[in-house]
């Protein structure tokens, strides 16, 4: 071989050479150029509704994993952390017409840290369905509980602050701003919901003792 073979190279080769640059140049110039009279697309974060982007709950957990906001719920809860993130949006996306159920699902990931994937509408509904039902069962089990004389008034007591207390965090958690005026009246509208059910719990309990009495004249 000599040395005119080492650098020869197929003609074919120049024109891709040549070719190349000028489509891609083409290419980025017809995908640049701003038609006269119309707008620049906005940039993607612009899809986000306005009220989406400005959602500030759940700011305080911002970078925590899911699994550990739904272990600690379950040590304390009857609720997965799904559930309560969605519960809570469904407070605060209502609408005269119901809850925005497609909007919640479309930027669960950007409303809620800990939640990575969107949700459909049925999701959504789901989980505020099964949210609804366990506070029911939780409540009709706590209800029975407190009229059973199970527990003795200071008891129940102890059972109604360790609630409020894990209540009160989750809402600080979510960044509710608790002025002392709202928990009082919480704690009050709580407490006469007690003093009923304790009222309510020994009128049965009389009547009882009452039936039992005429049963055992009889």
């Amino acid at each position: 071989m000599d040395g005119n073979e080492t650098v020869d190279r197929p003609d074919t080769d120049a024109p891709e050479r040549s070719d190349e640059p000028t489509g891609t140049t083409d290419d980025s110039s017809d995908g640049d150029a701003s038609m006269p009279g119309v707008p620049d697309p906005d940039p993607q974060e612009s899809d986000v509704p306005d009220d989406v982007r400005k959602y500030a709950r759940f700011k305080k957990i911002d970078g925590a994993q899911y699994d550990r906001v739904n272990e600690f719920l379950r040590d304390r809860t009857y609720i997965t952390a799904r559930e309560w993130a969605i519960a809570r949006l469904c407070s605060d996306f209502r609408t005269e017409t119901g809850v925005e159920m497609t909007k919640i699902g479309e930027n669960l990931p950007d409303l809620v840290p800990f939640m990575t994937d969107t949700y459909s509408p049925q999701a959504v509904n789901q989980a505020r369905s099964s949210f609804e039902d366990k506070v029911r069962t939780a409540g009709a089990t706590f209800l029975y509980g407190a009229m059973c004389d199970f527990f003795t008034a200071e008891e129940l007591d102890d059972v109604m602050y360790e609630a409020t207390e894990v209540a009160k965090f989750l809402l600080e958690v979510e960044g509710v701003d608790l002025a002392v005026e709202d928990e009082l009246e919480a704690e009050e509208r709580i407490s006469s919901v007690m003093r009923e059910v304790r009222e309510a719990s020994e009128e049965l309990r009389a009547e009882d003792i009452a039936e039992s009495a005429d049963e055992s004249r009889d």
